[in-house]
């Protein structure tokens, strides 16, 4: 990839720094790290969306001798939705600030967590990384049978005819599935596109990329899903080492930096058992993200 000249103006020695420049060029490095959800986290940072991570991007893209923004992610993915729009805005940063950005999957970098590392200009792994799953998977339960056996009625009254598909309380509809199969094939292929936009010629295979399986680093990168084997720090030192690597943190809130917890966490606040029972259901769904790589 071809550096921009507005770059390689406040890069070091070979890279073409400008003679008189003061103070040593920045790459910024930026944690991606979490479930990505519309909801908030039950633990703070455990969960990656636009409103958390937006500020956090800004101050990255913002030093003024910024010679690279570098993304660690470690995400088994999310929302589609989220997944898009932090992707998205990397992209109109980066491309204000003229400057390569570059990902590093740490962990996992799966579905939605590959979404954000195809944001970089380029992507690197460690070996024992898994990386891939470019697919769209949706997850349920049926709780019609355990209803019927505490003899509880459902009662529900809709305007519409959709209004109830997918309710976990009554029995499954053939017609509901197929809306639901093909609602998953439209984001499916829009995940495509964007893997392909973003890796172009360099993708390897193409039969066996978009049907959500997962590779460790080294296969990962003979099929194009990433440039490079090696980590961040090593990495960056060897491309900018005369760089200062500015890790950029996520700002907690203040409450958070206080020690202060959510609704379940104050007693005789109303509420607070079902906070709590959310934050429980929150943090299961969590796990089971991580859990389908085995972490």
């Amino acid at each position: 990839m071809r550096i921009p000249a507005a770059v390689t103006s406040r890069l070091p020695g070979k890279l073409g720094e400008t003679v008189g420049a003061v103070g040593a060029p920045v790459v910024s490095v930026v944690r991606l790290q979490g479930v990505i959800s519309a909801q908030a986290a039950p633990v703070p940072r455990q969960v990656l969306n636009l409103s958390s991570v937006e500020k956090t991007l800004e101050r990255a893209f913002a030093p003024e001798r910024l010679a690279a923004v570098a993304l660690v992610v470690n995400s088994p993915g999310g929302s589609p939705t989220q997944s898009q729009l932090i992707g998205d805005r990397i992209r109109s940063l980066a491309a204000e600030s003229e400057v390569p950005v570059l990902a590093f999957c740490e962990d996992v970098a799966a579905s939605g967590g590959y979404w954000l590392a195809c944001a970089a200009d380029e992507i690197y792994a460690c070996s024992t990384s898994i990386v891939g799953s470019i697919g769209v998977i949706s997850a349920g339960f049926g709780l019609d049978g355990l209803i019927e056996r505490w003899g509880v009625t459902r009662r529900l009254h809709t305007a519409g005819g959709s209004k109830s598909r997918l309710d976990p309380f009554l029995p499954e509809k053939a017609e509901d599935v197929a809306w639901l199969t093909d609602l998953q094939e439209q984001l499916h292929e829009r995940f495509t596109a964007w893997v392909r936009e973003r890796r172009g010629d360099r993708l390897a295979g193409d039969t066996e990329l978009f049907d959500g399986e997962v590779w460790l680093g080294e296969r990962a990168r003979e099929l194009g899903l990433v440039d490079g084997i090696g980590t961040a720090h090593d990495v960056l030192t060897e491309r900018f080492p005369d760089a200062e690597q500015r890790v950029v943190e996520q700002r907690r809130p203040l409450l958070a930096r206080l020690g202060a917890g959510g609704a379940a966490s104050l007693p005789g606040l109303p509420g607070g058992v079902a906070a709590a029972g959310h934050e429980l259901l929150g943090a299961l769904e969590a796990r089971a993200a991580w859990a389908r790589y085995g972490l």
